[in-house]
């Protein structure tokens, strides 16, 4: 379970209240469920899951995770926990020259010694999981290929496989359908659902597409100039609590969409 209480990050000088990206935040997402996280550009979504593993630092607030504290914790600490939490980007952050097999393994760095690392030698378990999880999304037999050769689709996969391999108690996803078309936006989504459920994986994600949030995930949670403003099920986003998070705006179109889909 992760436990977020009271998390606020300002940026620049202390009494700058408008450089404050987040304020008092407090979200509990529970082991195996999907959190999406919507809102419009600068509410604080990437800030929020940045927090969660430090890449950003809080500036108030506490995050634990399984009960360990991430926030107030030392270097040795923080490795430990960054091990258990698993990041997807919205640009893959693949090494373009490295194959798949080589990009997927390197989830596994952190359990390695430097030197095994840099002659890239695995233990067998760890490339026998890197073919297993190739082959659950649908990217066995492309092991070799440079990172650099995939389409955006499959290099997603990769960057799922790599996260995964790290074995995590919690998923953060960050756009992970941004630069994808219809399609593989839905399949990526599907396949982020169903990994979550057969791990029984929390994850959160951050997302922009307020149709595939409610198509696909069961609990959203809407920021709006850094405070949750809302937290339900895809059903509570009516054309008012969307007005809410986004401003005024004509949302029939969005309602209707998921409607659609339904039928």
């Amino acid at each position: 379970m992760l436990t977020i209480s009271g998390l606020t990050k300002r940026y620049g000088s202390k009494n700058a209240v408008g450089d404050l990206a987040l304020t008092n935040v407090d979200l509990t997402v529970p082991k195996g469920q999907l959190m999406a996280l919507i809102g419009p550009s600068g509410a604080g979504k990437s800030t929020l899951i940045r927090c969660v593993n430090r890449l950003v630092e809080p500036t108030e607030g506490r995050i634990a995770l399984d009960g360990v504290a991430v926030t107030g914790t030392g270097a040795t600490a923080l490795r430990r926990a960054r091990r258990r939490m698993g990041m997807i980007f919205q640009e893959y952050a693949l090494i373009e020259r490295l194959t798949v097999m080589e990009n997927v393994l390197s989830g596994r760095l952190g359990y390695v010694s430097f030197f095994a690392a840099w002659a890239r030698r695995f233990p067998r378990a760890d490339v026998a999981e890197a073919f297993r999880l190739l082959d659950r999304v649908g990217m066995r037999g492309m092991e070799d290929k440079r990172a650099d050769e995939l389409s955006g689709g499959q290099r997603q996969r990769v960057g799922i496989c790599r996260a995964l391999i790290q074995n995590p108690a919690l998923l953060l996803v960050d756009e992970p359908t941004a630069s994808l078309d219809p399609k593989t936006s839905r399949q990526i989504m599907r396949l982020l659902v169903e990994l979550c459920a057969e791990r029984n994986l929390a994850a959160i994600v951050n997302i922009h597409d307020v149709a595939l949030a409610q198509m696909f995930v069961p609990r959203i949670v809407g920021l709006r100039a850094g405070r949750v403003v809302f937290d339900g099920p895809p059903e509570g986003l009516t054309p008012e609590t969307l007005t809410a998070i986004y401003g005024e705006e004509d949302w029939t179109a969005t309602i209707r969409a998921l409607e659609d889909d339904d039928g």
